[in-house]
């Protein structure tokens, strides 16, 4: 069996496996338990990530506006599925030169040593990856842009690696991108990167097509006995455009640019209504993961067609197993 390196969390959102679920990953049967109208003005709720906050949940919140306006809010829930969300977004203390905001958008949230910290997709002369940091989720102080515009979905590592902050990501363009690979960067300080490392890109030709277009990483690396645990979104081209479904790998522990195993086969995609139908159908597109070191237990925060928010929960050794099974 595999084993979680972590905390215990005992109150995080969990539902046994039904007999309909055949997947290694498998839905709340009540979802989504984010609605797009949970705020007065929003227009959709999405891609958004939490962590265990005390006895109870906080998260950091994809908000846009009835204008399409892209923001992310802070909120606080007593059990990780019913959420009170700030109706105004995220002030950040900080340079002005870095606080100015064009967008903000497909938050991640970790705890390293005394604070939490969050990555977005920041607007600065085109998308690239904010940082910040709170201890509290109540004041926030925005640090400098990891890397120069055009990057997304930048994903710190839960601690430091050969003593260095380490962080995922994916160079992109100005566009809806039909290219991404995964790259690994580390940095002294949060402020200067470099050491970049290809970790791994789309699948060419017939081995795995739900990949074959991009990928990017998803929520924060669970770190396990056998190595990262990294759940990834994988994007297939159709003639009916994007769908975006989820994936899984192992990163070696002390050099995780390299990759152990890779599924070949997806472990969850968009199938039920609200994960096809939405400003942007056919994705489901994770972004937090809350793991319980006791129990093994997973569970999956994902954005749903770009509109709601959604659960999943899977294990430990039902990943592992699936990639062992399901390997490229």
């Amino acid at each position: 069996m595999t084993k979680i390196i972590g905390s215990s969390i005992p109150n995080m959102p969990w539902q046994e496996r039904t007999a309909k679920d055949i997947g290694p990953v498998w839905r709340y049967q009540s979802n989504p338990v984010i609605s797009r109208h949970e705020m007065a003005a929003a227009n959709s709720i999405f891609n958004s990530a939490v962590v265990p906050f005390g006895k109870r949940f906080a998260g950091v919140f994809r908000c846009d506006s009835r204008a399409v306006t892209m923001d992310i809010f802070a909120g606080f829930s007593e059990d990780g599925i019913h959420w009170e969300i700030s109706s105004q977004p995220i002030v950040f203390q900080g340079e002005a030169e870095v606080t100015a905001k064009e967008y903000r958008y497909d938050p991640r949230v970790l705890f390293i040593e005394d604070r939490y910290y969050i990555t977005w997709c920041n607007g600065y002369h085109g998308p690239t990856i904010g940082i910040g940091y709170t201890f509290d989720f109540q004041t926030f102080t925005q640090l400098e842009n990891a890397f120069l515009p055009y990057n997304r979905n930048g994903v710190l590592f839960p601690q430091k690696i050969d003593g260095r902050y380490a962080m995922l990501s994916r160079p992109s363009d100005t566009g809806h991108t039909a290219f991404g690979d995964i790259f690994y960067s580390t940095s002294p300080d949060l402020t200067f990167w470099g050491r970049h490392r290809f970790v791994m890109g789309a699948v060419p030709g017939n081995a795995s097509p739900w990949q074959s277009t991009k990928v990017g990483p998803g929520p924060v690396p669970v770190a396990t006995d056998e190595g990262w645990l990294l759940i990834y979104h994988g994007v297939l081209q159709t003639c009916n455009g994007f769908v975006y479904r989820m994936g899984c790998a192992l990163l070696d522990w002390e050099e995780p640019w390299k990759v152990k195993l890779r599924s070949q086969n997806y472990i969850l995609g968009p199938e039920e209504y609200y994960e096809c139908v939405g400003d942007v159908p056919n994705v489901t597109f994770p972004c937090a993961v809350l793991a319980d070191a006791d129990s093994g237990r997973m569970c999956i925060y994902y954005g749903c067609a770009d509109t709601v928010t959604g659960i999943a929960f899977t294990t430990v050794d039902e990943l592992i197993e699936h990639m062992r099974n399901n390997s490229l």
